[in-house]
């Protein structure tokens, strides 16, 4: 266990950016970004050089519902001369036996991938480029070391055009491998724990055999950890321990022979025949061995032997075992699962040639993590076939990444794009605001008959009715002028019943007249006669600001008798039928107005309201000279621009995807509120679901396979890619959502590319939405005759307050669209009830100091 926790902190070591370049173990990245998921296929060839000779190998991959693959190869010798000579005639020597296999199996015309398993110390930048950090074998090609090898490789094949690859050791999380950017998805991490030991840690647990091996090496100091346990040192520690019991007189009456004091001469391979757990046959080996270097060994020798084997073999496969664990743990914790169930690939001569080896390396894992269900797997030819796989996985991951990209392309906007929808956005408001264009333009550019935003000098109480649902609520909001401009708010909420919405007219003013009346004794203020403001959540036609004919209901409403109607007439009507109270003034608002009203109170240069939530709309303070549906040309009025339904005339029908021509048809308004199909979180999430389910029709996401819940229609809500799009969220916690969406086996790959969606799909609603609002300012800047507007933007909705990248995206793109512009949002708190009393305070201050 304490090895295991020793190795962990070397991994974390390996890991950190800062102290990677003096770790032992190096936890090299390998570019490696995913495992097989069976849906690879085609031909792959693959280079395996790591000694004296070499192979060439055809891999056929086959994923036609059983995963298969066959291979075929050839052995090359590599001369002595080439191993020392020049590096161009070595990589020479490699392309013609390359040549010759693809000759000799006629496929010299056929352009396939290539994996090059390079088995010496490399540096990767990237899954093909590996520079070599210095030779190792006996190798000592000149002009080779510190350079790339695959660059020398493609040099000298560069008639054939082939692609190489690599192969590794665990998969580690990104946001861990902090000598890299990015931090999504996995990466598979070479962590080279042969060196694991190599800065002491290890001290107190190697013996003086393990120093005297390691003093006797090629490479003293180095590799300490792969000493202790690996098969070309094993045989060798028995060795030494054998002569030390010869020469203490433990051991061959203390009779050594020239074989015993040997380097080399005990090799590991005998190991495995006298660590037998059939006792017998392990003594005949024991003593067969011992004789063949020259000794007379009695029974008691050779159950020492045998004792000695058992200890060096047990100890090796216990380290190996404590570092698999660390290994394990980190996997566990990344995942931050209870228990891991996980497969361990394996090859190497000591685990497939020593039963009791692997035995034990198995049992001791299982006692140390008894939480991980761990599998062990024997790999078949690891550097031939394995290499192949490495190339097919990201061959598969190129094809996929390139076919989602072209798909999310045609989601993202270029900076031409965003000007034109700019450009079309001002046609349409200039067509909007004149007599002769208004009736055809899509975005309508109401008057509000909001004169003039607030002052500061504003002062008393206002009522405000706030009426858009099945619930509505009475305020009463006390203004006080002065420095510090004061807002005191009290207000009730009551719920329409059913029967009432879609009874008549009368009663349903009736109900709205004995709230107010309810509310005003509640608040002890029983008879008394107050302005209005009525925030009235319909599409209205407005001739002044205390009148608004009701266009037609929305949102479940059908009382009868409203529609064609004045609904300050219809509310004045009931109040005399009650004869409770009376209403002074009225004024009727829409609730973007109330957003520029409530964050004008605050600053005066508030002169933009804008609404992006379920829906989107904005409104300004346009000049009365450019309102022609309006008379008289003098000052300034707020205009109500309704610009959710730009785009209905076709001005956005080359922006539009494949994926917004879906949301359009299957929505209740079809052809209507392009634009805010485009931007409001009413349709965003369905847009993500839409694309999400072409990439899983396509097999580039969820392995194929769609759940039924994902082809539900608004299963995907809009407030998911907020909780998705926070900044270094946890996978987990998206694999959670994807999870709830039935998507139980969604995997870590997957997350990362719905992220990626929701990123696209976010970021083009916030940049539509920045162009129209550059769209916006700029025309008030150019109606000033100003070079640079200072102004402020009042701001509502539930996309634009709770994504974590909306506003900031959207505050870019206006600054980069309207550089002559100088925006400052600001978030309005209530604007429906808030902004109705302010509106109603401005009207009234308006009118005692004679302004119409």
């Amino acid at each position: 266990m304490d090895v295991s926790i020793r190795f962990r902190r070397e991994m974390d070591k390996g890991l950190c950016r800062d102290t990677n370049p003096t770790a032992a173990v190096k936890m090299l990245p390998t570019y490696v970004r995913s495992t097989p998921d069976g849906t690879e296929q085609g031909e792959f060839l693959a280079l395996d050089l790591g000694g004296s000779n070499f192979r060439v190998l055809l891999v056929k991959v086959m994923a036609d519902g059983e995963q298969k693959v066959e291979m075929e190869n050839q052995i090359y010798a590599i001369p002595e001369h080439l191993m020392r000579g020049s590096g161009s005639e070595l990589f020479d020597h490699i392309a013609d036996c390359l040549a010759n296999f693809l000759e000799k199996l006629g496929i010299k015309d056929k352009k396939l991938p290539l994996g090059f398993t390079f088995s010496f110390p490399c540096q990767q930048t990237k899954l093909d480029e590996s520079v070599l950090v210095s030779w190792t074998k006996g190798f000592k090609a000149s002009g080779v070391e510190g350079k790339d090898v695959v660059s020398l490789l493609k040099k000298s094949i560069k008639k054939r055009g082939v692609r190489t690859g690599t192969n590794a050791c665990y998969m580690e999380q990104m946001r861990n491998l902090e000598v890299l950017d990015g931090d999504e998805g996995r990466m598979c991490v070479n962590t080279e724990w042969g060196a694991f030991g190599d800065d002491g840690v290890l001290e107190d647990l190697r013996t003086d055999f393990d120093r005297e091996i390691d003093a006797g090496s090629l490479n003293p100091g180095k590799q300490l950890f792969e000493k202790m346990i690996s098969g070309m040192y094993m045989g060798e520690l028995v060795r030494l321990i054998l002569v030390r019991m010869t020469k203490e007189r433990l051991l061959f009456q203390g009779k050594t022979t020239a074989e015993l004091l040997t380097t080399g001469s005990f090799n590991t391979s005998y190991i495995y025949a006298i660590d037998n757990d059939r006792d017998e046959e392990g003594l005949a080996s024991a003593e067969k061995v011992l004789r063949g270097l020259s000794l007379d060994p009695s029974v008691e020798d050779c159950i020492a032997t045998q004792r000695v084997c058992q200890i060096v073999s047990t100890r090796a496969a216990h380290l190996c075992a404590a570092t698999l664990v660390a290994v394990l743990r980190q996997i566990r914790d990344n995942k931050a699962a209870e228990k891991l169930r996980t497969t361990i690939g394996v090859d190497g001569s000591v685990y497939k040639n020593h039963q009791e080896f692997s035995r034990r390396l198995h049992k001791m894992v299982r006692r140390l993590v008894p939480d991980c269900d761990v599998r062990f797997l024997q790999s078949q030819c690891g550097s031939g076939k394995g290499a192949a796989m490495v190339t097919a996985v990201a061959y598969r991951l190129a094809a996929q990444q390139a076919e989602r990209q072209r798909i999310l392309d045609t989601l993202r906007l270029s900076r031409e794009q965003l000007l034109d929808v700019k450009k079309r956005m001002s046609e349409e408001m200039v067509r909007g605001l004149s007599k002769q264009t208004h009736e055809q333009t899509s975005v309508k550019m109401l008057p509000t008959y909001v004169r003039s935003t607030p002052d500061g000098t504003e002062h008393g109480d206002f009522l405000a009715l706030d009426l858009g649902g099945s619930s509505f609520r009475v305020l009463l909001v006390q203004v006080q002028s002065g420095k510090r401009h004061k807002v005191d708010m009290h207000h009730k909420i009551y719920s329409i019943p059913q029967e009432i919405m879609q009874g008549t007219g009368e009663e349903l003013f009736d109900h709205i007249v004995y709230c107010i009346a309810d509310f005003l004794e509640y608040m002890g203020m029983k008879g008394t006669s107050l302005p209005l403001g009525f925030t009235f959540s319909f599409p209205c036609h407005q001739s002044k600001l205390d009148q608004g004919i009701l266009l037609r209901w929305t949102k479940g409403f059908k009382a009868s008798g409203c529609v064609g109607q004045d609904v300050i007439t219809l509310l004045k009507a009931a109040v005399r039928r009650r004869q409770d109270f009376d209403l002074n003034f009225v004024a009727v608002v829409n609730d973007t107005v109330g957003t520029m009203m409530t964050c004008g109170y605050e600053d005066p240069k508030c002169e933009v309201g804008l609404i992006v939530g379920t829906g989107t709309n904005a409104c300004y303070m346009e000049e009365m000279q450019n309102i022609e549906l309006v008379e008289g040309d003098v000052g300034r009025m707020c205009v109500n621009m309704e610009w959710g339904a730009f785009g209905d005339n076709g001005e956005l029908d080359d922006f539009c995807t494949q994926f917004d021509h879906i949301v359009d048809n299957c929505s209740n308004n079809p052809g209507k509120q392009r634009y805010e199909k485009m931007v409001s979180g009413m349709y965003l999430g369905e847009i993500v679901r839409n694309v999400l389910m072409d990439f899983t029709a396509k097999g580039l996401l969820f392995r194929g396979k769609l759940s039924e819940r994902l082809k539900t229609r608004g299963i995907f809500e809009t407030k998911f890619l907020s909780q998705i799009e926070r900044d270094r969220l946890a996978m987990r916690q998206v694999r959670s959502i994807l999870q709830h969406l039935g998507l139980t086996s969604s995997t870590c790959d997957d997350s990362v590319l719905v992220k990626e969606v929701c990123s696209v799909v976010a970021r083009r609603a916030a940049q539509l939405c920045g162009a129209g609002l550059a769209a916006v300012v700029d025309k008030i800047r150019q109606n000033r005759n100003l070079n640079q507007l200072s102004i402020t933007v009042g701001v509502d909705g539930t996309l634009y307050k709770t994504h974590p990248h909306f506003s900031s995206i959207m505050q870019e793109t206006l600054q980069d669209l309207a550089p002559q512009c100088r925006v400052t949002f600001q978030k309005s708190e209530d604007g429906s009830g808030k902004g109705a009393a302010l509106i109603t305070a401005v009207a009234c201050r308006m009118k005692s100091e004679g302004q119409h």
